[in-house]
């Protein structure tokens, strides 16, 4: 089976100017879950919607990547049966002609 949770926007600390430090900015993920599905067990996708929004306002990260890598820990923590995993960090305000993403992947296999 495969989650996709697209669209989460939220505002939290992300970056290391100074502006980035001092106020939240738009921040949106993008994130898709391949799990194995059996009888009776299931991937709360609404918890896992959760744990990505509350994993980036906590951690007041400098660096997107240091940002996925504590996404993918958190996730994986949670949810034991994600065989693999893809997350997409986007800063869609941060320059006035582009969107700004970083994405990696894992798999547990």
């Amino acid at each position: 089976m495969t989650i996709k949770i697209e669209n989460l926007l939220f505002e939290a600390i992300l970056g290391i100017l100074d502006f980035e430090r001092r106020s939240p900015q738009r921040i949106e993920i993008e994130c898709e879950i391949e799990y194995r599905y059996e009888k009776g067990r299931f991937l709360d996708y609404a918890a896992a919607a959760q744990l990505l929004e509350s994993t980036m306002k906590e951690g007041r990260f400098s660096l997107v990547e240091e940002a996925l890598e504590a996404l993918f820990h958190k996730m994986r923590e949670t949810f034991p049966e994600i065989e693999k995993i893809k997350i997409t960090i986007s800063k869609p305000d941060i320059l006035p002609n582009c969107r700004v993403c970083v994405s990696d992947s894992r798999s547990y296999l």
